[in-house]
């Protein structure tokens, strides 16, 4: 296979790659659940949230910490129901607590 050496934008290389696009295409979506239900986290917490992984009806939220899980296993019921009534198919959220760096 000729590569061309110019350099290519990061989407179109993404777009050209089936298994980078599907990647992507997860990465918007799990992006969007938490742009739906931000309004439900409290503020001050809500940067300690981040979107994780979509797999199989399961989505993942990484939190900073364990007391920030805490809280939203309480809110999970509700998060869960305003996915649902915004058309997001999830059948369970998993919160997952970010490991810390090196």
């Amino acid at each position: 296979m000729n590569r061309s050496s110019r350099p290519i934008p990061v989407d179109q290389a993404i777009a050209d790659a089936p298994t980078l696009a599907k990647l992507a295409a997860l990465a918007d979506a799990s992006r969007a659940r938490l742009d739906t239900v931000r309004h439900l986290i409290p503020h001050p917490l809500q940067s300690a949230v981040k979107a994780g992984p979509i797999d199989d009806g399961t989505w993942c939220l990484i939190v900073a910490n364990s007391a920030t899980a805490a809280k939203l296993r309480q809110l999970l019921p509700s998060l869960q129901a305003a996915l649902q009534s915004r058309g997001h198919t999830v059948q369970q959220i998993r919160l997952k607590v970010q490991s810390p760096g090196p």
